[in-house]
């Protein structure tokens, strides 16, 4: 599984207008519908939802990787939204959230697997300030997957 592979141009905003989480998450799941990685929004919204029950996702650095495993994903990937203004997030390091990675990961044992390996991928990527700042600074969908396939 290449970072590079799982990046879709068609799934990433750089002009995100979201003034809540619940905005940033439905925007981002209506990208997935809208390319086929899901199939139901409410539904994997719940699933997203009752992750982000159990803990913070975001990791600090203006950065929240929303996460969860889902019955209503047709096939694995991520959904990106860059914001110029930050939006409250439960973070790490307190800050509010300008960069957000949304996960859709299916709910089987391929699911689980793959879950753990993208998080895993982006982790490592996002633990560089550099590819943060980058990723914060894009003007373009381009300019989003460059960040993190540098």
């Amino acid at each position: 599984m290449e970072i590079s592979n799982i990046i879709d141009l068609e799934t990433i905003t750089t002009d995100l207008q979201a003034k809540n989480k619940e905005e940033a998450l439905s925007e981002l799941a209506e990208l997935l519908l809208q390319n086929g990685y899901i199939s139901e929004i409410d539904g994997f919204m719940k699933d997203i939802y009752a992750r982000e029950a159990e803990g913070q996702t975001g990791i600090g650095n203006y950065i929240a990787i929303p996460h969860g495993k889902s019955d209503f994903v047709n096939k694995i990937g991520v959904a990106i939204g860059i914001m110029d203004e930050e939006i409250p997030w439960e973070t790490l390091d307190g800050n509010g959230v300008k960069g957000i990675i949304l996960f859709a990961v299916g709910n089987d044992n391929e699911g689980a697997q793959n879950h753990l390996k993208l998080l895993s991928l982006f982790a490592r990527k996002l633990g560089n300030d550099e590819v943060v700042e980058q990723l914060l600074q894009s003007k373009n969908e381009e300019e989003v997957k460059a960040a993190f396939v540098q």
